[in-house]
């Protein structure tokens, strides 16, 4: 079917309807209708195609409510990924995340609706960077965190999530590691250094929507609604860090939502994931935050449709990298 042809029917309102009545407060019903149908045969061509669709925190609540199948962290999707039965995987984030799906899931096709949804974490790093730390460093294994490329990945000891950072660096000091080498993002590693007495060797890259995060950005709305509770992603720079209430991965902050519902809250990340906690705890109320990754907005309905139709781009990686790469994401999942 044409994405052309998609039409707002009675099968598709009633369908898509408890959808509707999560996100009706973010979507019009003008908006809605030309939302609906494309979330309709989306999950009408899963079903037919046995495919399950990995949608990360930071999509927009109409692809996160509207289509997700498995939704989540980073840890999340790559545990989840490993376990599913489906024979077609779409995912609904950027490109690293498709390829640590691909490289647990090698038999499986893997797909992006827009192989140009990269990140600007992973890009600051590569394989040859890693290969000059370790022979400056001899000896002190690499780190990597997810939000990097099989190739970074091919050339680590171990992988870690922003949830679980802190426990493989613990769990290598367990295994007689004093130092580590921490890979790429430079405040997350600034953040679990000031946590354990691990020699923590930092790498400089950061993400580029973390970065734009002040302490003043929440000294402000503090001064302005009484009673904030602030949750900030260790990705931020540790003065933001310092000024928040919690720190954690966005599962994690999700979660602290759902257990506390402070009554108003403010989420120090990516701009859709204020979004999708807001619909799921409507009597919390969560601060717009205005910074968007401009990556993970490459993925739309329209192109998961197109993907799904497709079958394509798929996500290929050499079988010797993938092999390679396998290990430090089998390593985390042991470890966490």
């Amino acid at each position: 079917m044409s994405t052309q042809n998609l039409a707002y029917t009675n099968e598709v309102a009633n369908a898509t309807a408890p959808v509707y009545e999560k996100l009706s407060s973010q979507y019009n019903k003008d908006q809605w209708e030309k939302i609906a149908p494309y979330i309709y045969e989306i999950n009408r061509l899963k079903a037919e195609k046995n495919a399950t669709i990995l949608v990360h925190n930071y999509m927009t609540p109409d692809i996160f409510y509207g289509i997700g199948d498995i939704v989540g962290d980073s840890l999340m999707l790559a545990r989840k990924a490993s376990q599913t039965n489906a024979d077609i995987i779409v995912q609904c984030g950027v490109h690293f995340m498709a390829e640590t799906a691909k490289i647990l899931c090698p038999d499986k096709k893997v797909i992006i609706p827009d192989p140009k949804a990269g990140c600007s974490l992973a890009n600051s790093i590569t394989a040859k960077d890693v290969r000059d730390l370790k022979e400056k460093y001899p000896g002190i294994p690499v780190v990597t965190y997810v939000n990097t490329s099989a190739e970074v990945k091919a050339e680590s000891d171990v992988c870690c999530t922003s949830s679980n950072a802190l426990q493989i660096v613990n769990a290598l000091k367990k295994e007689g590691h004093d130092s580590v080498i921490f890979t790429p993002d430079q405040y997350l590693a600034q953040n679990v250094a000031a946590q354990t007495d691990v020699n923590v060797i930092i790498y400089e890259g950061s993400c580029e929507v973390h970065e734009l995060y002040s302490a003043q950005n929440v000294i402000d709305a503090r001064n302005t609604h009484e009673g904030l509770v602030v949750l900030a992603h260790p990705e931020c720079k540790p003065e933001v860090m310092a000024q928040a209430d919690y720190a954690g991965s966005t599962a994690q902050m999700d979660d602290y939502i759902k257990k506390h519902q402070p009554k108003t809250a403010m989420l120090v990340t990516e701009r859709s994931m204020s979004d999708n906690v807001a619909a799921s705890n409507p009597d919390v109320k969560l601060l717009n935050m205005p910074h968007a990754c401009p990556h993970m907005k490459r993925i739309t309905l329209q192109n998961v449709l197109e993907a799904l139709q497709n079958e394509a781009p798929e996500v290929l990686i050499d079988p010797d990298i993938l092999e390679r790469a396998k290990h430090p994401v089998d390593r985390m999942l042991e470890l966490s």
